[in-house]
């Protein structure tokens, strides 16, 4: 079997795990000082002031997007999301009451295309943009940063399958105003379960803290805290129960955060592999209706390679018939799930992607002949 993914958490992990777990005075196994200490390695990692670790990727854009909406920096509910995504990038603003609107994708990096990004922006005037960078292909940052900056326009990152992908030598999720990332069993590090909100606003950090645990203070830095107090005239002692603004419980643990600060070490080194892969990917795969290619101002951390072909369903079964893992190209598009009740108009590339579209393994783990293997069965189409 060649699996779509590799496990990132090792012996060397676990051995150290089970020590740490060992000690004669059980550790703090919930949200504690491993977790301040990880967010402050990650922001450091990205190129941010701050990060805050969650319960999940998903939780992340959750949370982002309650936040803003806590927030003043809203001038409508109208938020622009790419037909090709994941399901939370889609369900969480439904869910929140934003007004979403698709755009459709390019053929080349698979992000969103600028042509019709621009015409959205100009017709809808939204608040909000999240922008996704599918399988680790990186986006043409520069024009998608000045497209938001034209029209005022808050750009969010949802680099969790691209962590390690960088744009001019900087990671992407540091270009937006807030970004998200996934330490999922199945992406470039895991914390078991587990994900990044980072951004460089300190206002927006100190309510992400108080909104991912409950609406309360204690996150806060204490003259934050203490600033709080006074506006709302609570003693110091009430201030243990008392809530600012409607919060969830998003936390994640000191448990895993002890993975995570182990795992970050390892992002070089697997997207540097990745990478590798990528380039011979594209090297040998001659069939593909997609443009993959990395530009000179890219660093790809490739998840997965994308493939596009008319005879999808027959490379499909020879893939799996010779123990290969296959996936859907991400979700398809959206716009066709039926949880969506919006307009479907304008998603061309999209629905090509959907009817042909489907990716192949690539991991830290996945050897030249694994590669060759793979290749070889979908050229055989050509």
């Amino acid at each position: 079997m060649i699996k779509l993914v590799s496990d990132t958490i090792d012996r060397s992990d676990i051995d150290s795990l089970i020590e740490w777990l060992s000690q004669d005075d059980i550790p703090r196994l919930t949200k504690g000082d491993l977790t301040w200490e990880l967010e402050k390695k990650w922001a450091n990692k990205i190129g941010t002031k701050y990060s805050v670790f969650v319960n999940s990727g998903s939780s992340s854009i959750l949370l982002t997007l309650a936040a803003l909406k806590e927030s003043s920096k809203l001038k409508n509910k109208k938020i622009v999301v790419p037909a090709l995504s994941w399901a939370t990038d889609v369900s969480s603003p439904m869910l929140l009451g934003y007004d979403v609107k698709m755009c459709d994708c390019n053929l080349s990096d698979l992000s969103c295309d600028l042509e019709k990004l621009e015409n959205l922006f100009m017709e809808e005037n939204p608040s909000v943009f999240i922008l996704v960078s599918p399988l680790g292909l990186v986006p043409k940052m520069k024009e998608v940063v000045d497209l938001c900056d034209k029209y005022g326009v808050i750009l969010l990152e949802d680099v969790c399958e691209s962590m390690g992908s960088k744009f001019n030598d900087e990671y992407l999720g540091s270009f937006g105003f807030a970004s998200f990332f996934s330490m999922y069993f199945g992406h470039h590090l895991s914390t078991i379960e587990g994900g990044f909100i980072n951004t460089n606003d300190e206002d927006f950090y100190h309510l992400l803290l108080m909104m991912r645990s409950h609406g309360w203070d204690r996150d806060l830095p204490k003259w934050k805290q203490q600033e709080l107090r006074e506006e709302h005239g609570c003693t110091d002692f009430d201030a243990l129960y008392n809530f600012y603004v409607p919060g969830m419980n998003l936390r994640s643990t000191d448990l895993q955060a002890f993975i995570g600060l182990r795992a970050i070490d390892k992002l070089d080194r697997y997207s540097s592999k990745r990478r590798e892969n990528f380039k011979y990917y594209v090297n040998k795969l001659k069939v593909s209706q997609l443009n993959l290619e990395e530009r000179h101002s890219d660093y790809v951390s490739s998840f997965a390679i994308p493939v596009v072909h008319p005879m999808r369903v027959d490379i499909i079964r020879d893939l799996m018939d010779n123990g290969i893992e296959v996936r859907p190209l991400i979700a398809g598009n959206m716009a066709n799930k039926p949880m969506w009740k919006g307009s479907k108009e304008g998603l061309e590339n999209c629905k090509l992607l959907d009817e042909q579209g489907f990716y192949i393994p690539n991991h830290q783990d996945l050897t030249k002949e694994n590669i060759d293997k793979i290749v070889n069965i979908i050229n055989d189409y050509e």
